[in-house]
Formats: C-alpha cells, structure tokens, sequence
C-alpha cells in the first residue's frame, strides 16, 4: 500500500515536506512518532498518532515510537497555555513500560520483519549530554529569531493568558529537534510524524539535521481531531478517555465510541480503524440511507473497543448496553463486574443500608420506603409492585411480602431497582 495515499483518504494528512512521497516510495523507510509519557496510559487524544505509525507499518515501512522521558521532564509548550508539572525518573520509567505495553496492541514489536517496530526514549541519550555541550554542539545552529518564530512560542508569548514561556520550554524545540538528528543517525529514520501542532517542532528537527550535515529528513502531520459540535476530541465531563480499563472501563470506552455524533462517526471510522476504503464507503452510504440505525457508530464501537481491549471485554460492553437499554436477564446482570456494574448505572439514584438489614432478610415494603426513598410511601410501592412495576436485579417482585436477602446482592455489595421501565435505582450495601 501506498502510506501517504491511505492516509490521505482517511483524512489523516495535514501538512507534508516536499519530497517525503517518493522517499517512501523508493524504499522501506525508518519513521518516528513522540509520545511524551505524562502518565501511565495513553487515552485516545494519542490515538491518531498510533493509527499512523500503524499505518506505516502495515504498508511495509518501519515504525519508531520515541517516549520523551527527557522532553517529559520538561514539558511542550505546544497548545499549552500553561507549563506542565516535572516527572521524576522513576515515574517516566514505569509510564514508559506502561505505554510500551500498550502499543504492542497496535505494533509489531517482536517479530524478525525488517521493519519490526521499535520504542526509544530520549532520556537514554540526553542523560549524558552536559549543558554545555548541548549549548556548544546543538544551541549554536539554530536562532532565537528562528525559534521565536514557530507557532508554538508566539501563541505562549502573546497568547490569551499572557503566562510567558520559561527558558526550559523555550528550549523544547532543540530537545526535540535533537531527537530527530539523533534517530536519524542512528537508527537511520528519515521521516518524523505528529499533530499538526507539532509542525514547528518537527521542522526545527529537519533544520538540525540539514546543518549539522545528516541524512534525508522529511516531515509529515496529521489533523488535529475535533468534534462536530467544535469541543475537544477525546473529552468529555469525566476527563480523558483512556485506554487503560483502570482509568475508563471497556464499558465507558465503548459508550464513547457508540455516542459519537453521525458526523464524527464518519470521519472516525476512517481514523480509528483499519477498515478498507471500499468497506468504509459503503458502510457511510448505508448510515445516510438510516441513520437512527447507527450502523457507522456500532461498527466503530466494536473495532475500537476489540483493538484497544479485546473482544470478550467488547461482548462484555454489549451485555452491559443491553442491560440499561435493553431486556437483558437476571443472569446477564450477575456476570457484570464491579466496575462495569457501577460504570452501566453511574449517575442513577443511589442509597446506602447497613448490611445487617439484609441478613435476617427484608420486605420490599421497608426496603424501598423506608430504608431507601424508592418510593415516597409504602402504599405506593405496594401499588406498583401489585401492578407488576418493580424488579431487583433484573427479576420482577410479585408479592409485597417477598423477602430480599444477602444472596440477592451483586457482587456481595449492590441491589439494582428499576421501577418502571427507564427509572433505576443503586442500592449498596455498607
């Protein structure tokens, strides 16, 4: 396959340096991709920069991702109106394995293919480089005026929240720039890819690199991923989405994918998948023939979730969806786990009772007036529970006298209530 065409469909080109098709096209080419290592999970703002280097590889070509354990002790200033907090070594090594193990999902580390991919971290070669070296052998080839240049220092330095921009970013540019002459001696990568906010940083690379008398170097970016309703991709009022289930269980992560608007899905499905032009087309053209059916969304919740977790927490997900929106059974409600469980019925109604009211067992009646506000009154819950209105976990109460014990609980701490079809009630048991 042809890289820069496939990701030219997708919608994943913003910006490219003359010269950078027909070096790919002449031969399998060595190109990186920075990841800065802020914490120990990648959440789906880096996503599209993994799909890129995944693209890469899969059309023949060999990937690097570099994780900036030096630049992440620093901080990019690029679309920051602040400076970031400083991580200790330690941290960063333990993010690094973190990520590593991540991107064995999207990356084939381990095979004998020529271009196998590769992980580099930067601190391996900035630790031993002295300031004064750097200031001598690095600083004297690029200047200010070069540098005060780039968007990334003008929006800092004139930007809305007038922060400034310490020495330490300021020198960002040359860290990463240093990255490229490095890999590109080393390693012999000839390409650097990223956002298009990137671009500034990625080009002072390829200036080092000319002046200091290395090899080819070309530049290439993507897109920065927005939504239709012009918030930020990958946000929403949790925070980030992650890819780590610690962080946003495969339930959540799937709800993401299957919530975004007609639009986005459209262009996602480009992104964010591997699925083949031809498909992707037809797949569009029979979302715009019914879109209520949300066919692009479904296809995108389930490639994504498979490739980023697996297919039983995919399944899971799907369970879990037709638990809340569905008629799922008892059974299928006893199989969630915890997180899941809370996850599925995050931000319904909660109560909490003393275990000890469970253990001699309880009325309905009592449970759901009176040690809980299920209902306003007793009378009320006998009404809807005569009229065939009140299950617990999944199960309908047929007598007002039924007794609700221990071994009703979920996970030996939770009842599920739903009254009537849509209201649903978490009861947790201290």
């Amino acid at each position: 396959m042809n890289f820069v065409e496939e990701l030219t469909w997708r919608g994943m080109v913003q910006d490219m340096m003359p010269g950078t098709e027909e070096q790919l096209n002449k031969e399998m080419t060595t190109a990186y991709l920075g990841i800065d290592p802020t914490a120990d999970s990648l959440h789906i703002g880096h996503l599209c920069g993994v799909m890129m280097l995944r693209h890469f590889q899969r059309c023949g070509h060999k990937p690097i991702a570099l994780v900036g354990g030096a630049t992440g002790m620093i901080g990019d200033p690029s679309g920051k109106s602040a400076e970031r907090n400083l991580l200790d070594e330690a941290t960063l090594r333990h993010n690094q394995e973190a990520i590593k193990a991540q991107l064995e999902k999207f990356l084939d580390f381990h095979s004998d293919a020529e271009n196998a991919a590769e992980l580099v971290n930067n601190y391996d070669w900035m630790k031993e480089f002295t300031f004064l070296d750097f200031a001598r052998n690095v600083g004297k080839l690029i200047t200010v005026n070069y540098m005060m240049a780039k968007d990334s220092v003008k929006k800092r330095l004139n930007g809305e929240f007038n922060a400034g921009m310490s020495f330490t970013e300021f020198t960002y540019q040359l860290l990463q720039g240093y990255d490229y002459v490095y890999l590109n001696k080393n390693k012999n990568c000839k390409l650097q890819m990223g956002g298009s906010d990137q671009w500034g940083n990625i080009t002072t690379g390829t200036e080092l690199i000319r002046r200091m008398g290395g090899g080819d170097a070309f530049a290439l970016t993507c897109p920065l991923i927005t939504k239709a309703d012009g918030g930020k991709f990958g946000k929403t009022e949790s925070g980030n989405i992650w890819l780590d289930k610690r962080y946003t269980s495969s339930y959540k992560f799937y709800q993401f994918w299957l919530n975004v608007a007609d639009n986005d899905a459209e262009k996602y499905i480009k992104i964010f998948t591997n699925i083949t032009r031809e498909e992707c087309e037809a797949l569009i053209a029979e979302h715009r023939e019914a879109p209520h059916m949300r066919l692009l969304q479904q296809r995108l919740a389930k490639d994504v979730t498979i490739m980023v977790h697996s297919e039983e927490d995919y399944n899971a997900a799907v369970e879990a969806s037709k638990i809340l929106f569905g008629n799922a059974t008892a059974d299928a409600l006893r199989k969630l786990d915890e997180d899941t469980l809370l996850a599925v019925f995050e931000g319904v109604p909660q109560f909490e009772i003393e275990r000890s009211a469970l253990e001699a067992g309880v009325q309905p009646l009592t449970l759901l007036a009176e040690l809980t506000q299920v209902f306003p009154s007793k009378g009320e819950a006998r009404k809807t529970i005569q009229a065939g209105g009140v299950s617990v976990n999944k199960e309908k109460l047929t007598a007002p006298d039924q007794v609700i014990g221990v071994d009703a609980l979920l996970n030996d701490r939770y009842l599920l209530v739903q009254k009537g079809k849509k209201n649903y009630f978490l009861i947790r048991v201290k």
